[in-house]
């Protein structure tokens, strides 16, 4: 088994070897290196998905409808950029296209991905320009590193020349797809028998490294996102781990009345949720610091989106003082083993532990380090786009 390195970063694309006798692997390697555009890494990504469900020949518009489908996600229920924003606008052709559908089609965030194909499909005109404008370079520039081993330099203005000039590098060095006459998004993509093979053989690493590359480049552009590694792909409620956070208020209520954060009224023992203060789709974790009780029946309300953070979030920290007293008091031994049981899932923060649940702390203190640590995380959930929740 060969393996090739990108941008000698430790993450390699490893291929069997047997595939480096007739194949320019190392061209392959190259197909998104220097991107301008992050729609580059969505473009192999949508070719290798398609190759897989056993597609050999496509067009324009089946690969930038499957680009569409998996940036959906990131953008929409993560608010992810995918080129980053120049003096408020998006960069990246292909943000604009998810959030164009978006806006005309009113598909949840959390649409799957069959409704999405589906939603393309209808709105197909009114989405024309937004999908023509990402075929312009990326179906050409992502075969460059495949031009190298060629005598003849490549000709850049004319989509014409390059589609004559990539049939010409094909018969010296075959390249995983060629393409046909027809004009725009109806364009043919053929995909190469051997190439084909080699792609089916190696699906999992070709797409592992494919997701390693596409985080580098996010995290550069969105670097104050956490979690960025979980924000490809659809929210999994199974990554939760609120057990024995719940098990933890329960006992706080059954000792004291805690009021909702919302609502300014006693939460009912019996018919309340755990929910993050800042939403989960963007901390990416269930730290007990950004964790409360609040009213079963605003939680779906709540979703994805921030609470104003005043006069919210005092009242938020009012709570968690209430909970911070109960797990250092002596009469209550059982609540400290509870609060102990969190250490699993809900407290890694350095901070937390080292600082916010230290013994001794009083209200304006706790207060303080709460603020301090959860001000800034709040401010870039709202630069990053997360909506406001009006209650």
């Amino acid at each position: 088994m060969a393996e090739l390195y990108s941008n000698k970063i430790e993450y390699g694309l490893r291929i069997e070897g047997d595939y480096y006798n007739h194949l320019d692997i190392e061209g392959f390697s190259l197909m998104m290196k220097n991107p301008s555009y992050c729609y580059k890494f969505y473009w192999l990504e949508a070719i290798v998905n398609l190759i897989s469900e056993d597609v050999t020949e496509t067009t324009f518009d089946e690969i930038i409808n499957e680009m569409i489908a998996n940036a959906w996600y990131s953008v929409l229920e993560f608010h992810i950029h995918l080129s980053g924003i120049v003096l408020g606008d998006v960069k990246d052709g292909l943000e604009r296209a998810v959030k164009k559908l978006s806006d005309i089609s009113g598909l949840p965030a959390n649409a799957s991905k069959l409704e999405i194909k589906n939603a393309i499909k209808e709105h197909d005109a009114e989405l024309k320009s937004e999908k023509e404008q990402l075929t312009n370079m990326v179906p050409y520039r992502a075969l460059a590193g495949f031009f190298s081993k060629f005598d003849e330099t490549a000709d850049w203005e004319s989509t014409r020349r390059m589609i004559a000039y990539i049939e010409r590098v094909n018969k010296v060095n075959i390249l995983p797809y060629t393409l046909g006459s027809s004009s725009k998004l109806k364009k043919e993509v053929y995909f190469n028998p051997s190439w084909i093979k080699m792609i089916n053989d190696n699906t999992v690493a070709i797409l592992g490294w494919i997701q390693f590359e596409k985080v580098k480049w996010l995290q550069n552009n969105n670097p104050e996102v956490p979690g960025l590694v979980y924000k490809l792909a659809p929210m999994d409620e199974k990554m939760r781990k609120l057990n024995a956070v719940r098990k933890l208020w329960d006992a706080v209520l059954e000792l004291k009345q805690i009021v909702d954060v919302f609502t300014d009224k006693a939460i009912d023992p019996k018919g309340y949720d755990v929910d993050h203060f800042i939403p989960w789709s963007f901390v990416m974790n269930d730290e007990l610091w950004n964790l409360m009780p609040m009213d079963s029946s605003l939680n779906s309300s709540k979703s994805n989106k921030l609470p104003a953070w005043d006069p919210f979030f005092s009242r938020f920290s009012q709570n968690q003082y209430l909970l911070y007293q109960l797990i250092h008091d002596e009469n209550y031994p059982g609540m400290h083993k509870r609060f102990e049981a969190c250490y699993k899932d809900n407290i890694h923060s350095i901070w937390a532990n080292q600082e916010l649940y230290r013994p001794g702390n009083t209200p304006e203190e706790f207060g303080t380090i709460l603020e301090k640590n959860m001000r800034p995380v709040y401010d870039s959930a709202r630069r990053q786009g997360y909506e406001l929740w009006k209650i």
